[in-house]
């Protein structure tokens, strides 16, 4: 039979996948009564440390996750399945191929630390000297970046209907402030995890999503396909498995003063009436920025997935229009995508990867940030390859029998798209230096016309 489509619960996904790993076959679990492990592995000295590092960011109260692993009653609990699901390499959730790119806090277990859990779980999952542990992780309550300065929220929960198609919705959300600000963080809470498919963060400094709202009878205004205006900037992507964005000191994304933040929620349907208020934390630099963050989009929308096609290819590029420094890549398909590899091509011919998603899973898109932030000259062109299973062997597919996709906005439909971010090497804010011909789009910041 094939499963229910519902998708945007990370939590949901997570719980499937330890359940299917507790219900192999016997000889595949792990021994439950103590066994002479060699190494003298114990909670204290080795896995504590692993665990809080590799898990707690998502497995602790208030998160994606279904159960908390920060302290070693929660982690003993689960350590079958924790034995199980990262021997399998089905967790931690990193999705990005190992040595194709160098990302930041790359969640990936050596064959080294995934036998270390292997063997604490067949010694009885000792505790060890409870002095020798490492201090369990402490997060801040509702956000993970801390205490936002801004939080930009509807007025009020908005209504989803139990069944029909997907709803796009627009929530118009003033700022009001005087002067320009330049945000380090973004964090977006989906308020009801169960129908939120995506959610983006737009700005508008034109005052047209604000007459597009006072012409919508409902909450906000429902918009297909797009915001109904041409957004002065975006400033925050979702999507099940993004994680904050969390930017060091000088480099930031421009919020022009007097703009108003809309939020767009797509909108998937449960099977049962709910009801979402998503909230965007922003965290604000206190010190000058040198550098704004702008964001490339390399897309391809003009593409036909043909019924029955197990490995259908898509093909996209996009030029530099001048030097500029990557920071980051984001791979984007839905139900269909199967694997996607961003590279960057210079002038000269030189390939860079950027990154490689071979076991493409719809319910954990990352942002990956590089560990050594690549620098390109102009006109370097960032490529993708994307390949699509519209198969009958695809469990994902949302139609069976597979019908012919193409490029849409519902869950059901496809994309194709990597958003590479980057900054402009010859901007220099701090000495009134700014980068003209580099789109404003992306990194946020039309300002509102004198």
């Amino acid at each position: 039979m094939r499963r229910q489509l519902k998708f945007g619960i990370g939590a949901c996904f997570l719980g499937v996948v330890c359940l299917m790993a507790l219900r192999g076959s016997a000889d595949t679990r792990l021994a439950a009564k103590p066994s002479k492990a060699k190494g003298g592995v114990t909670f204290s000295k080795g896995v504590a440390s692993l665990i809080y590092d590799k898990c707690s960011v998502c497995h602790h109260e208030g998160e994606v996750a279904p159960f908390s692993l920060t302290n070693y009653k929660e982690i003993k609990k689960h350590g079958q399945q924790i034995a199980l699901i990262t021997q399998k390499g089905i967790m931690p959730p990193w999705r990005a191929e190992h040595g194709f790119g160098e990302f930041l806090g790359e969640r990936v277990l050596s064959d080294e630390q995934k036998q270390m859990l292997q063997d604490w779980v067949k010694a009885g999952m000792p505790e060890g000297n409870p002095n020798e542990a490492p201090k369990s992780p402490v997060f801040t309550k509702g956000w993970q970046n801390g205490n936002p300065d801004l939080v930009v929220e509807s007025s009020q929960g908005f209504d989803v209907g139990a069944s029909g198609d997907d709803v796009f919705q627009c929530f118009v959300i003033p700022t009001n402030y005087t002067e320009d600000r330049y945000i380090s963080g973004v964090e977006v809470k989906p308020g009801n995890r169960s129908v939120v498919h995506h959610v983006l963060a737009f700005l508008d400094t034109s005052g047209q999503a604000r007459k597009l709202d006072a012409a919508d009878p409902s909450q906000g205004y429902s918009s297909y396909g797009g915001v109904g205006f041409l957004p002065s900037g975006v400033i925050a992507g979702w999507a099940p498995g993004n994680e904050p964005t969390k930017l060091p000191e000088g480099i930031g994304i421009l919020l022009p003063k007097g703009a108003d933040v809309v939020l767009q929620v797509h909108y998937h349907k449960s099977g049962k009436a709910e009801e979402d208020q998503t909230r965007v934390g922003l965290t604000f630099h206190s010190k000058p920025v040198d550098k704004r963050v702008r964001t490339a989009m390399v897309i391809n929308p003009f593409f036909y997935i043909p019924a029955g096609a197990k490995a259908h290819e898509v093909r996209a590029s996009t030029p530099l229009p001048g030097d500029v420094t990557l920071i980051s890549v984001t791979p984007h398909m839905h139900l269909l995508g199967r694997e996607m590899t961003v590279v960057a091509e210079t002038p000269e011919g030189k390939v860079v990867p950027l990154v490689r998603v071979s076991n493409w899973n719809f319910n954990w898109q990352m942002t990956y940030g590089f560990k050594n932030p690549i620098s390109v000259p102009k006109s370097t062109q960032l490529k993708l390859v994307a390949k699509y299973d519209n198969s009958v062997e695809n469990p994902l597919n949302p139609r069976n029998p597979p019908k012919g996709a193409s490029w849409g906005e519902q869950t059901t439909d496809e994309m194709c798209i990597a958003f590479v971010s980057y900054l402009v090497d010859s901007e220099h804010l701090t000495k009134g230096v700014e980068a003209p011909g580099f789109p404003d789009f992306g990194g946020a910041g039309r300002r509102r016309k004198k």
